[in-house]
């Protein structure tokens, strides 16, 4: 997308002017303690602008970011290594739709294997946020185009979770970074169940491969399995140990169940991605789950 299509995000702190995020820079870092992951900002989209700052302006949500987020970690001469198209591109801002069914259950796309960026991971739908005038069009548009599912006039009670900074390759280890994000996570709360939402998914094969539709349950055992922990999530007993997923082929619809532990792999530190669910959308999940209790 060409810069004037996107939404980049900017950042202000304390007095100091408004400026452009850079793509090397450590966004999360930048509010947070140095030994610290996680920080209270207060995020808005004006102009085309997606604001980060330490000053209230709008209700305050998490910011967080991975331990080992490849921004955080860059030297200085993998910064003077990267392409000057890549350091200029600013940081882009994603909008994730965690669609809630009134029977409690969150729908999760599995990406294309043909996708350039996490493809065959486990995300809520949406993620590139182009020109909007508020984050809930940008994501009920995403949701659409992936799945569907049109909710843009249905007027659903929607609220903001929290906010994620994600890069992709997602660790050093497998390459020097090529994407920087801020993702939005928004909560959006149907009338309907998910076996009624589920008649209407018309899932975009260029985009998703599959869908699944998570309850309370499984998406605790998913946040349970740490990145670098190993076999964490899995030791737990008297639990299912499939979940029926929708895969999609040749413009079909086919169920199949999928192991339960594939959705808890952790991603690889050397070579291709494996399938699982992405850190982001981990994060996501454990703050749907702190509105259920």
């Amino acid at each position: 997308m060409e810069s004037a299509k996107r939404v980049l995000v900017y950042l202000t702190k304390e007095t100091s002017l408004l400026q452009c995020a850079r793509f090397v820079q450590g966004i999360t870092g930048h509010f947070a303690p140095e030994d610290q992951d996680r920080v209270m900002v207060n995020c808005g989209l004006d102009h085309n602008r997606f604001i980060i700052s330490d000053r209230p302006f709008s209700g305050s949500r998490k910011l967080q970011r991975p331990a080992f987020c490849p921004i955080k970690h860059l030297t200085t001469d993998q910064v003077a290594s990267l392409p000057e198209e890549i350091r200029g591109r600013g940081v882009d801002v994603g909008v994730a739709i965690l669609l809630q069914s009134v029977n409690k259950r969150i729908l999760l796309t599995r990406r294309s294997k043909e996708l350039h960026i996490f493809p065959n991971v486990w995300v809520p739908p949406g993620l590139y946020c182009g020109s909007a005038t508020e984050l809930i069009n940008a994501g009920l548009r995403e949701l659409q185009e992936e799945t569907g599912l049109n909710l843009q006039g249905a007027n659903l009670p929607w609220s903001i979770l929290g906010f994620w900074e994600s890069a992709f390759p997602p660790l050093l280890s497998r390459g020097l970074p090529t994407r920087h994000h801020i993702v939005t996570y928004l909560l959006v709360s149907s009338n309907e169940t998910h076996q009624e939402l589920q008649e209407k998914l018309q899932p975009d094969e260029r985009e998703v491969s599959a869908c699944a539709w998570l309850d309370r349950e499984i998406a605790e055992q998913i946040v349970t399995a740490r990145e670098g922990e190993k076999d964490s999530g899995r030791r737990s007993t008297g639990l299912q140990t499939a979940i029926t997923i929708t895969e999609v082929s040749s413009r079909s619809l086919t169920q199949k169940d999928l192991a339960l532990s594939t959705l808890l792999n952790m991603a690889p530190i050397e070579g291709e991605d494996t399938e699982r669910v992405s850190t982001g959308t981990k994060y996501a999940l454990e703050l749907w789950l702190e509105t259920l209790r």
